[in-house]
């Protein structure tokens, strides 16, 4: 019962009708009906064939768990109710299996949920896809591209707090695996006019106020800017909060996805400078003045602005100040300089604005395309995702809408196309009989807008380089001389007369029939947007910049290619762009995915049929759903209808035994289906009418509710045998494990007895045996006593006998001195008296210094040269001789101590000595190489049988000899390697083979870099252009670094005369091949324990992180 109740269909406890494909009557009420029913009970998505339509819930539903990830994983795409999900796995799996490139296009108006659906997407291949830290680290870099995208490249309008201000279509490139590899992001018509103007009620792009809400204070004055949102005229203050959103948290998290994505510090830091630059540019001011020929010019109110913000970028001020007040027009080979008034100034500001954003997100997608681009050069598998501007009708209607609409036309166009053909092959692979459908072709309105002589956009570029006065009402004009005859453009002003009494039409208006309606386009701001004309002095001014940035996002302002050519209009370079994509799109299987939003309050729960209807109506559902059920409605492999419905038919239940088609056949016709109801493809059964199938599924549910009876009926049997027999199984096991207990107690009570009994006799034994010992022991011990007694009497009488004697002699010897004493007085008493004085004066000096020399020569320190005792000095006339006899002492010991070293640990400590000038105090590690001899030969090569080959290969004397690793740029993994130093080269050898990898001479070796830290990491830089730099630098890691860097040190030296660079930085830079890499250090726990660890971030950064 249980695998009975597993939903396996998407008709199982259906609410409404999942896919409208089934939709019986099929009518506009219907379709809007049934997506409201499903929207009321959380149900948002609907299909209609492999389409979804997805409505925004405005709140977060329980249906994106990891959970309902495994659920979807690997499942037929009608297998479970509709979700966005079951489309994502569909395409996955085709470019997976079948090695089919795959494109999602999610289309809808703002507000729809298109930006969370594609990041629905790409979080769903994400977690199906494989797994590795090379593979995560590529899913991570792809999913953090979309904040820093939407931070400056969304913003709040009145129908979505995070409308995508331009369209953005991205690959992601697979291998063979299914494993992403990176992916390519293409940007189109990034909406730049909002940077100087918002809307009543709507925002600037995200990342202004993030900067200025969540910049800390320090960071905020190295860019010069406040905090204070009214201080910029760029920024509309009437919606600059925004309920829900705390800008200073995202402005944290685009932070960390730029330094995920692979952004450098230098790289965020001038960015945005960029950004600043172009918020501060909103405050610069203008004033009239008049020149003495009688023309207008214009004059910046306050410099201070102006200041700042070429403190920022780096140009000289008066440069741009002229900029903003002279317009340099070049002809061939003449140049004319004219002044420019208020309102041409207000235009060149605005416009430097406009460009220099639109260059930065432009910068910012191909930065973001150099981290993200798959590394290997194989054949990828590509599913591209395109997030695009849906269909816009607005009060006023401009130049923006009307190329979004163009390109909404195209989608629509390639979605029929794509529609129809999908039913086309299918029927024929099949093997059904293909009848032609009747459908709107817009290819007449496609052809009205891009055809290359009558279409708008040719005419509009027309119009912008036509020499003379060129303004909107001199498009319109065109316009209404060569478009008035077509059925699908309306303009009061046109030659037709049915429109000259259209009041709802206006003068300086023209409206198009697009598929999805009417759209009454306000021809004001045509030309200028389309020239989006920026004055070559401002260009030029930019490409001055001292600003690294700034000057690459302005090549054209290099007085040495000055192009005089005007450049590409805004309508030519939007119109290539969506052909391109056209193309691209053609060569892939289309995924679909319909945006729908339910209100205009952004509120959940709320449901408006009116703004639906409408939105249904301009994205074409109710077309689709014509064509997709044109011919059949319902289409199902044999073996799943057979499993589903095989329970109708006694023949088919409970297993059939023959083909599958086969019992599909006998079910239908034992159902008495009309034959035109349905056909038999090769594969599949074709059901043309829904009523059919829903007939099936009564006959099923019926069906399944009886055999749930029969089935209940003989479990209750089956249950009352089991239990009776388990009863009667139960008794007897009771019974002999009962009887087993019985005789256990008795044998365990005689056990018992017999060990209690045992113990008695054993104890009795033991005590008498206790008491014998202990009267033995006490006679032992009493004729030790008497025997220690009578010895110390006979000790203690000698000793006293021994003192008496001791006594008696020392009496006599002093007596003998006193006389001998008195002797030599009067003997030399005659004497004494004329020289007494120098006499007493030389005795008693040669007793002092008889007693301090015996005094010294037992007070003497150890003869080790880093003892700095010394005995004190005992009178004052002695203090020079005290010095001078201690540095005495002091070389001499010294001398002895250097006597006893041979002559290979004299060149021991003189590396030793070496090691300290080049690290004391500058590398962490050095401490603890001060106590470890210098070894050298940590490999006995000339022992070792093993490295045989590699003794024959060098023919010189190995001054080191030591295992190290070798780091490998691309993952930054390990590999070990054999390090050998001779007298003329480095060499690099493989630890297995004792082959040689890498022989580099002396002379080619250039520096040695290496950290400040704790880590055993340096690189070896290579001379360029030597033989030996082919490769790049060697980037390496031992434990003897000290050791090793002061060897190749004093060989170097020794060998070319010159000093080699010791360089210690905890960020330097290492060559390999072609590219630069940054090796940076960093503190860090690790999960290793204490062992550094090195891992590539990036294409140019490989972090190491030392604990």
């Amino acid at each position: 019962m249980a695998k009975m109740e597993v939903k396996t269909s998407l008709l199982d406890d259906m609410i409404g009708v999942g896919d409208m494909v089934l939709l019986e009557p099929l009518n506009e009420d219907s379709f809007i009906n049934n997506l409201k029913k499903r929207f009321d009970h959380n149900e948002v998505y609907t299909y209609i064939g492999s389409v979804v339509i997805s409505i925004n819930p405005y709140r977060s539903l329980p249906i994106y768990t990891p959970e309902k990830v495994e659920e979807y994983r690997n499942r037929n795409f009608y297998e479970l109710s509709p979700h966005i999900f079951a489309l994502s796995d569909e395409a996955y799996r085709s470019l997976r299996d079948q090695d089919k490139d795959q494109c999602i296009l999610i289309t809808g108006e703002s507000g729809a949920g298109k930006t969370e659906a594609s990041k629905l997407v790409m979080s769903y291949v994400a977690a199906v896809c494989g797994k590795g830290a090379e593979v995560n680290q590529v899913k991570e870099q792809l999913l953090q591209s979309n904040p820093v995208l939407e931070a400056f490249g969304n913003a709040k309008t009145v129908r979505n707090d995070n409308s995508s201000r331009f369209g953005k279509y991205m690959d992601i490139e697979f291998d063979f695996k299914g494993d992403p590899l990176g992916g390519v992001i293409s940007n189109y018509l990034l909406e730049k006019s909002r940077v100087v103007k918002q809307p009543r009620g709507e925002r600037n792009f995200h990342i202004f106020y993030q900067i200025l809400s969540g910049a800390s204070e320090d960071f905020l004055c190295k860019l010069k800017l406040e905090r204070d949102f009214s201080r910029y005229n760029y920024l509309g203050l009437d919606s600059a909060k925004v309920n829900g959103v705390d800008d200073a948290a995202n402005f944290r998290t685009v932070r960390n996805a730029m330094q995920i994505v692979g952004f450098m510090d230098h790289e965020t830091q001038s960015v945005f400078e960029v950004v600043a630059a172009v918020l501060k540019l909103g405050n610069i001011e203008f004033k009239p003045e008049s020149r003495v020929n009688g023309l207008d010019e214009s004059k910046i109110k306050d410099k201070n602005e102006l200041k700042e913000i070429c403190e920022l970028t780096g140009i000289d001020q008066s440069v741009l100040e002229r900029a903003f007040s002279f317009r340099t027009v070049e002809a061939k080979q003449e140049k004319v300089s004219t002044t420019l008034n208020v309102a041409q100034a207000y235009y060149a500001r605005d416009a430097l604005a406009k460009n220099l954003y639109s260059r930065l997100f432009s910068w910012l997608v191909t930065r973001i395309n150099e981290s993200i681009k798959a590394q290997t050069k194989v054949r990828k598998k590509v599913m591209g995702v395109l997030d695009i501007y849906g269909f816009e009708i607005f009060e006023d209607n401009s130049f923006e809408q009307f190329i979004i609409n163009y390109c909404n036309e195209k989608l629509q166009q390639i979605f029929i196309e794509l529609t129809l053909k999908e039913e086309q092959e299918e029927y024929i692979r099949e093997g059904i009989e293909w009848t032609h459908i009747e459908y709107f072709n817009n290819a007449i309105i496609c052809d009205l807008i891009e055809n290359n002589q009558t279409g708008i956009l040719a005419m509009l570029d027309e119009e912008c380089l036509r020499p003379g006065t060129v303004t909107d009402d001199t498009f319109l004009e065109k316009l209404n001389q060569i478009c008035a005859t077509h059925q699908h453009f309306e303009s009061r002003m046109s030659k037709c007369s049915r429109f000259l009494n259209d009041t709802s039409l206006p003068h300086s208006c023209f409206r198009i029939q697009h598929y999805a309606g009417k759209v009454m386009y306000q021809v004001e701001g045509f030309v200028d947007k389309n020239n989006d004309l920026l004055y070559r002095d401002l260009s030029q001014a930019m490409w001055k910049a001292s600003h690294s940035l700034i000057k690459a996002l302005f090549p054209e302002g290099n007085p040495a290619k000055i192009n005089l050519k005007r450049p590409l209009t805004a309508g030519s370079q939007f119109k290539a762009s969506v052909a391109t994509l056209m193309k691209n799109l053609q060569t892939k299987n289309p995924n679909y995915i319909r945006c729908i939003k339910p209100n205009d309050k952004k509120a959940a729960h709320i449901f408006n049929d009116a703004l639906v209807c409408h939105q249904i109506r301009y994205l074409g559902l109710l077309e689709n759903v014509r064509v997709r059920r044109a011919g059949y409605a319902f289409r199902q492999a044999y073996e799943p209808c057979l499993e589903r419905y095989k329970m109708l038919c006694k023949q088919t239940w409970p297993h059939w035994r023959g083909p599958a088609r086969a019992g599909v056949e006998v079910l239908f016709n034992e159902l008495e289906i009309p034959e035109e109801e349905f056909s038999f493809g090769r594969s599949k059964i074709f059901i043309r009418n829904p009523r059919t199938l829903f007939k099936l599924e009564d006959l099923r549910k019926q069906r399944l509710e009886d055999l749930a009876t029969l089935i209940e009926k003989i479990y209750r049997g089956w249950k009352c045998r089991t239990r009776f027999l388990l009863m009667k199984k139960s008794q007897i096991v009771i019974a002999s494990w009962y009887r087993r207990y019985a005789q256990q107690k008795k044998y365990q009570k005689i056990k018992s007895s017999a060990i209690i009994v045992q113990s008695y006799i054993r104890g009795w034994k033991a005590r008498k045996l206790l008491r014998e010992l202990k009267h033995q022991k006490r006679c032992n011990e009493a004729a030790t006593i008497i025997a220690a007694y009578w010895h110390g009497t006979q000790a203690r009488r000698e000793l006293k006998r021994l003192k008496e004697e001791a006594r008696r002699k020392h009496a006599v010897a002093v007596i003998w001195a006193y006389w001998l004493g008195l002797k030599v007085r009067r003997e030399y008493r005659k004497f004494f008296r004329a020289n007494a004085g120098r006499k007493i004066y030389e005795f008693t000096l040669q007793r002092l210094m008889q007693k301090y020399f015996l005094e010294m020569k037992n007070k003497m320190p150890s003869l080790s040269p880093i003892d700095k005792n010394w005995p004190a000095r005992p009178y004052l006339f002695l203090d020079s001789t005290h010095k001078e006899l201690k540095r005495i002492f002091h070389l001499w010991r010294c001398k002895k101590y250097r006597d006893q070293f041979t002559d290979q640990q004299k060149l021991i400590y003189e590396e030793k000595l070496e090691a300290s000038e080049l690290f004391k105090d500058k590398k962490a590690l050095y401490p603890a190489s001060v106590g470890q001899p210098f070894q050298g030969a940590y490999l006995e090569i000339s022992k070792n049988p093993k490295y045989k080959k590699l003794k024959d290969a060098v023919d010189e004397k190995i001054i080191i000899a030591e295992v190290v690793n070798k780091i490998n740029r691309a993952n930054g993994k390990a590999t070990s390697r054999i390090f050998l130093l001779t007298k003329n080269n480095v060499l690099l050898a493989d630890q297995k083979s004792g082959n040689i990898k890498s022989e580099v001479p002396l002379g080619d070796v250039t520096k040695v870099s290496m950290s400040s830290q704790n880590d055993g990491f340096f690189a070896v830089h290579l001379k360029e252009g030597s033989e030996a730099a082919g490769k790049g630098d060697f980037l390496l890691s031992s434990d003897h670094l000290i050791e090793m860097a002061t060897k190749l040190y004093r060989t170097t030296l020794s060998q070319t005369k010159q000093k080699l660079n010791i360089e210690i930085s905890d960020e330097f830079l290492v060559q390999f091949r072609q590219d630069k890499v940054c090796v940076k250090f960093i503190q860090g726990s690790q999960k290793n324990g204490n062992i550094p660890t090195c891992k590539r971030k990036n294409n140019r950064l490989l972090e190491v992180a030392v604990p």
